[in-house]
């Protein structure tokens, strides 16, 4: 059996980074010339170990950044101002891309409009929690306040 490193997920094998045993004809003839794995040495199997640690920090920066991100936006009340006629129905209605792009104008803060969790348009006035998903799993609560246009 040959050792090799894997360089990027292969099913039934494991994961990138992992070190797997292989046929030595299995990794020349088919892993290598794929750029699947790498044959393992003891510089390539430390360097495996140097990219896992940096993924693996850089996946913990991100998740904080993103529990900043729901904290900050929980804070955020939005008001968005939109004809409506007497009865309090909106001339039209907002759109996640209203409230990402509300978000963007009151905080700095780019959502892409498809991370806004709307069932259906808002076609009333009133006041709405909106749920914004952020990377890593994080949610916020948003309080939106939809106003008439003077």
């Amino acid at each position: 059996m040959a050792q090799a490193i894997l360089l990027s997920d292969v099913d039934g094998l494991g994961s990138a980074g992992d070190a797997i045993d292989v046929s030595p004809g299995y990794l020349r003839n088919f892993l290598v010339p794929r750029k699947l794995a790498q044959p393992a040495t003891s510089a390539a199997l430390e360097e495996a170990q140097r990219r896992r640690q940096a993924a693996e920090k850089a996946a913990r920066e991100a998740l904080e950044r993103a529990g900043e991100t729901a904290a900050l936006l929980s804070k955020t009340v939005l008001t968005i101002s939109h004809r409506a006629g007497e009865d309090g129905k909106l001339f039209g209605s907002v759109t996640g891309k209203d409230i990402a792009d509300a978000i963007a104008e009151a905080r700095g803060l780019r959502i892409d409009r498809k991370r806004v969790r709307l069932d259906d348009p808002i076609r009333e006035i009133g006041t709405y929690m909106v749920e914004i998903e952020i990377a890593g799993g994080a949610t916020a609560s948003v309080k939106t306040i939809v106003a008439e246009q003077k």
